[in-house]
């Protein structure tokens, strides 16, 4: 019997079941947004690779397996799948193919079945061999890149500290975890590679490597927002005011920030009617003049929204966040994000936008990725846009930021 006819007439078949398979499968969190040619990717050339192989004679004839394999790893690294996903998306591969050919399979000999299942067996290994080979290359080159980038804000910091001793001990306790896991693994990594260690402890070196790229991603972001903190003591931070348009702003930062709300099901709700040509004309009405959009810094006004957004959605665990924007009297307008999040106790809310504070309690620690940084910087560039910046909290309800700026920034 011809199974690679068979298998040749059912493959796309076999790829709308195993697309299907994979966006059920919740082990497969990355392939959510995905289209669905985007989770395709270079799976057909597999298909393919095993329709060539199964017309051969030669039982260990793999020689026509694509290159296309390789680049798949690449490319799930670039969409974010981690070794897990990738490793159970080629296991779907193996149970749909062989749950469309079962029938046809037990219609051939013994020796026809075995041979087809072996075959099918090595080139699914060997489209994975490949896939994590080019994972791993990837991953690697995004790990150089870090490094580069930490090495170079590691001296813009180290010059900012000689300069500023105030946070230095706070700071190097900060550092010190991530730093040390960072060197602790990579350490771990190269004395693995240099044993040469089978494909089969291929999937240990990558959860290495994804732990290493964690915290080094972990530091960056605790670096970049130390040294944003001191470009504004510095008075470094040049402002460029354009009129902005506030809407579409804050849609951009969503859309950045939505896949952050999805993994906790939080809901995201924008309302900027506040902010629409009616609330204009009616300002207008009043004798008021009122430009057709805020005059601000763009660039700093989403810092700030930026910000807030993904502080509430840090400290809230379930329910809603509310960005809500308006004009007010006397040429201000107003931005507002409310959560339903663990609320801030009212003897930490003067506290709340001092560089390194972050509220904590017995039942409730520090948050891995919390800084104590972003709301000082939200603070510190509010002021910088002649704004001002008020909070309203209860614990166990929620927050509410509010951020009041005029329409014209003057300097």
């Amino acid at each position: 019997m011809d199974f690679s006819q068979l298998l040749a007439e059912k493959t796309d078949i076999i790829l709308d079941k195993w697309i299907l398979a994979v966006r059920k499968d919740r082990r497969i969190e990355s392939a959510d947004d995905l289209s669905y040619t985007a989770v395709k990717d270079h799976i057909p050339d597999v298909l393919k690779a095993m329709v060539t192989v199964l017309s051969k004679s030669q039982d260990n004839d793999i020689q026509s397996m694509v290159n296309a394999s390789f680049q798949h790893g690449a490319i799930r690294a670039e969409q974010g799948f981690d070794p897990a996903e990738i490793a159970r998306e080629y296991h779907l591969l193996r149970t749909v193919i062989f749950d469309a050919l079962q029938a046809d399979l037990l219609e051939g000999t013994p020796v026809e079945i075995i041979r087809s299942m072996r075959l099918i067996d090595a080139i699914v290994d060997e489209a994975i061999a490949r896939c994590f080979k080019s994972y791993v290359e990837e991953r690697l080159r995004e790990l150089k890149q870090l490094q580069l980038s930490l090495t170079l804000h590691n001296e813009e910091l180290t010059r900012l500290i000689s300069a500023n001793q105030e946070y230095l001990s706070q700071l190097a306790h900060e550092l010190k975890h991530p730093l040390t896991s960072i060197i602790g693994y990579s350490d771990l990594f190269l004395r693995q590679q240099r044993r040469k260690t089978e494909i089969k402890d291929n999937y240990t070196n990558l959860e290495h490597i994804e732990r290493v790229l964690r915290n080094g991603r972990q530091l960056l972001h605790l670096i970049n927002d130390v040294l944003e903190l001191s470009r504004y003591e510095a008075g470094q931070i040049k402002i460029q005011l354009a009129p902005t348009d506030v809407c579409e702003l804050i849609d951009n930062v969503c859309e950045m920030l939505e896949p952050l709300a999805a993994g906790k099901n939080l809901q995201i709700v924008v309302d900027c009617d506040g902010l629409s040509a009616t609330r204009y004309a009616n300002a207008n009405a009043k004798g008021e003049r009122t430009p057709e959009k805020p005059l601000t810094d763009s660039f700093q006004l989403q810092q700030i929204v930026t910000n807030l957004i993904s502080n509430a959605i840090r400290y809230t665990e379930s329910g809603t966040v509310i960005i809500m924007c308006q004009v007010l009297e006397n040429q201000r307008w107003a931005i507002s994000v409310s959560d339903t999040g663990v609320g801030i106790a009212p003897e930490d809310q003067a506290q709340i936008f001092e560089p390194y504070f972050r509220v904590s309690s017995s039942d409730r620690p520090y948050l891995p990725d919390s800084t104590g940084l972003g709301l000082a910087i939200v603070s510190r560039l509010v002021k910088l846009l002649r704004g001002e910046i008020n909070l309203v909290s209860q614990i166990g309800v929620g927050s509410t930021f509010t951020a009041i700026f005029p329409l014209e920034v003057e300097f």
